[in-house]
């Protein structure tokens, strides 16, 4: 498969029996060597010549970028960003360093900016403050979605801007999973039904959004009755269960979608980098209308502190919720426009939900809708939609967390049990509801985006949702290119660019993978719908150590194999920790202990690619237990060691050892995160006083007999006495004689833990937060 001079430099570097594996890591070598002897190009027209292609077609440049093409390094993006050229020679005209268009932030929407404007033909670039995705962008409900609950408002409503808006997120989905078939697909979604009534209600409903979608369309909705429900989904409550309804919608993976943005602009010509801050706006006086005009950015490099100017025709501000410091650098009295909202998400692991079927329970206690979704291995459950500050980092609120859980509870059967310690992830993002600061009433939320032109030329972008990012950007570069008079040489091109990694994938390239590489399948599935046909190059990039296979994962129980933080270094512009195990690797997302557990050999590997200091490996794992405490860990681990005694003492069973002897340690904060609230020796300590008590030794003890149990373990009974927790166990507290199975004992001592851990929480007490009306908020969705 590899073509014949590849295969033949594999030969003449290993043996005539060199497995297909090594032909693809001898291929990158010999890549890395003609990389060094003809320099780095630009774009398209300047695309390497890389003969390592694992397809046998022809790669013309223009078409797509070859298996082993890389993006310019990133201090070749910076010399750009100064006006020099690429190498860092000063041989570039005024007129040359001058950019079309300068956009102002690297999420989703700056990104989708930016490959619009370099694939029409503009000079453009894009600097983001922190990275790709650090914020809104990679905490999204993680769904490619027209929105059933904005259809429902529609209608119901007779909301045109509703309904245009549904409308234009179904075409967008359609466009969604065509360009990055490798990290977005189909979903089916379920809706359960517990009122007969309510089965036509949500058959029309989405049928509507069936059509809706016209011949943007993807898999049709269709009805469940009981017992196939139950079949497809066995953990949902049971209980007056008439049937389902279910509907397909589009899932993706929000940060690495936004890296393969950013560098699929690179590949089109645009410079792009990241951890680079603006810090003041150009303006200069514009010669047709007399005024002041925005004409650049001065911006400092957050790795260097190294500060320079870069000049252009316009600026874009794509900044999100941050939209507000930027326009205050334009006009320093100006109104703030962002009205942002908090969006909680928990990860939960995978037993919770089917492998290939998501659930919506169309009505929480307070009207909004709460998503059940699998996601990446694990579950997605989400969101609330509570009024907050702006932040980089937002940590959500055990308040939050726990009234998702309560909502999960109320739909799940009763014998599956959600509890706080099952939690592995837990994140806030900021949703950047707008206001129109040209509207009349000012108040009023803008329901989908907007791009506003300030009086000095700056352009905002901000609103809307992933969905139809690619159609905001296409607005925003319509606006500039009217605005700034620029001259494209084609029009928009977005709906039909592929992204990195699409070109040459298949949903069975994982095959491919196994066989020429000795990969795990489930490394190599991982890798191919992560990195689509780029996993060609990860693979090559994998420390082999000897073995023609690859392996190194960086934790046991995920897929993450070290290449990968190779890869993301190299190929993707991560700078520091946090950028790997958040926004690369997702690892973060997917469980916070794991990673955590895993910041030693990320850090490890890092510093060999990025020459780290000690103190820069040591700074940058506290700047990892950072963040990771806005990913649901409690904020005690910063003050546990670290180093080969963390390792040691940081185990799956917990974040500090127990040590009992006889009695139970109920004193224990981090049991409240575990997965395991008791240890090995606790469960122990409650079976050998059951069974003192289990006097017929038949496995039951009576109600009567808990209390004295409990005494003889020194449970501390809360000051609220045992009835509740009794009564969550579905203990008869008011029959002596009733019979009590061990598994109820251990249920309660489980929620007597958690409340001592969780500052007094009661089992099933009502929560209730201080959330964005939903006829402002879209439903929270």
């Amino acid at each position: 498969m590899w073509r014949q001079h590849i295969v033949g430099k594999a030969l003449r570097i290993g043996a005539a029996g060199t497995t297909a594996a090594v032909a693809g890591y001898a291929g990158h070598s010999y890549y890395l060597q003609r990389q060094q002897q003809a320099g780095n190009g630009r774009g398209w027209a300047g695309l390497n010549v890389v003969y390592a292609d694992p397809l046998e077609t022809s790669t013309v440049p223009g078409t797509r970028p070859h298996a082993f093409w890389t993006p310019p390094k990133r201090q070749e993006m910076i010399n750009e960003l100064k006006g020099l050229a690429a190498d860092g020679s000063d041989t570039k005209t005024a007129q040359e360093r001058e950019y079309d268009l300068l956009v102002i932030g690297g999420g989703a929407t700056g990104a989708g900016c930016t490959l619009d404007a370099a694939t029409r033909g503009l000079k453009v670039a894009m600097v983001e403050r922190d990275d790709f995705a650090s914020g809104t962008s990679s905490k999204s409900t993680k769904l490619v979605h027209g929105g059933v609950r904005y259809l429902q408002k529609a209608i119901m409503g007779l909301d045109y801007e509703q309904w245009k808006m549904v409308r234009e997120a179904l075409h967008e989905r359609k466009t969604f999973l065509k360009i990055a078939p490798y990290l977005s697909n189909e979903l089916p979604i379920m809706l359960p039904v517990y009122t007969w009534w309510q089965l036509p209600y949500f058959w029309v409903g989405c049928k509507m959004y069936d059509l809706l979608a016209g011949k943007q369309g993807i898999s049709s909705s269709y009805i469940l009755g009981r017992d196939k429900t139950l079949e497809n989904f066995p953990m949902l409550r049971a209980e007056n269960l008439v049937g389902s309804m279910v509907y397909f919608d589009g899932q993706h993976n929000d940060a690495r979608m936004n890296a393969a943005l950013a560098v699929t602009a690179a590949a089109h010509g645009a410079v792009v980098a990241n951890h680079v801050e603006v810090t003041s706006l150009i303006k200069e006086k514009d010669e047709t209308t007399g005024k002041e005009a925005v004409r650049g950015a001065v911006m400092r490099d957050s790795e260097t502190g190294e500060e320079w100017t870069v000049r252009a025709k316009g600026v874009i501000n794509a900044t999100g919720p941050f939209s507000d410091a930027i326009l205050k650098m334009d006009e320093p009295q100006m109104a703030d426009i962002v009205a942002p909202s908090s969006g909680v998400h928990l990860v939960l692991p995978s037993y919770f939900s089917p492998k290939n079927m998501g659930m919506l329970d169309p009505a929480t206690t307070d009207g909004r809708v709460v998503f059940f979704l699998p996601w990446e291995g694990g579950v997605v459950a989400g969101t609330t939609d509570t009024q907050c500050s702006v932040e980089a980092d937002p940590k959500p609120t055990e308040k939050e967390i726990e009234w998702i859980l309560a909502e999960i509870r109320r739909f799940l059967s009763p014998d599956v049990k959600i509890r706080r310690g099952d939690v592995l992830s837990a994140w806030s993002g900021i949703r950047p509801l707008v206001r129109d600061p040209k509207a009349k009433n000012t108040k009023d939320l803008v329901r989908n985006h907007m791009i506003n032109t300030s009086d000095s030329g700056l352009i905002t972008i901000a609103g809307g949702k992933w969905t139809t990012y690619r159609e905001m950007a296409k607005e925003t570069i319509d606006k500039a290119i009217s605005v700034f008079g620029l001259h494209p040489v084609r029009d928009c091109q977005t709906e039909n660019v592929r992204l990195i990694g699409s070109h040459a994938w298949s949903d069975t390239m994982f095959i491919k993978l196994v066989q020429n590489f000795g990969v795990d399948l489930e490394v190599a599935r991982h890798l191919s719908h992560n990195y689509g046909d780029r996993a060609w190059a990860v693979c090559a990039l994998a420390d082999h150590c000897g073995s023609p296979t690859l392996d190194g994962r960086i934790h046991p129980l995920y897929p993450f194999v070290d290449a990968e933080v190779r890869y993301a270094v190299q190929y993707e512009y991560a700078l520091s920790v946090v950028d790997v195990i958040a926004r690369r690797l997702r690892l973060a997302f997917l469980d916070a202990q794991a990673a955590r557990e895993s910041l030693p050999r990320v850090i490890d590997i890092m510093a060999t690619e990025l020459n780290w200091s000690d103190a820069r490996k040591k700074s940058e794992h506290r700047k990892g237990l950072e963040y990771l405490t806005t990913m649901g860990l409690p904020d005690s681990i910063l003050d546990e060691p670290t180093g080969a005694a963390a390792a040691a003492e940081s185990g799956r069973e917990g974040y500090v050892n127990l040590r009992t002897t006889g009695i139970l340690n109920f004193v224990d904060p981090a049991s409240y995160y575990r997965r395991g609230i008791f240890s090995a020796d606790e469960i122990g300590t409650i079976l050998s006083a059951f069974a003192e008590f289990d006097m017929h030794g038949d496995g039951h003890i009576e109600v009567k007999d808990i209390e004295p149990l409990f005494n003889s373990i020194e449970v501390p009974v809360p000051d609220n006495g045992l009835e509740p927790f009794l009564k969550a166990a579905s203990i008869a507290s008011g029959s002596p004689n009733s019979h009590v199975e061990f598994e109820q004992i251990f249920d309660v001592l489980r929620e007597i833990k958690e409340a001592t851990n969780a500052k007094g929480r009661e089992p099933n007490r009502e929560l209730k937060l201080n959330q964005i009306p939903t006829h402002r908020s879209g439903g929270g969705v």
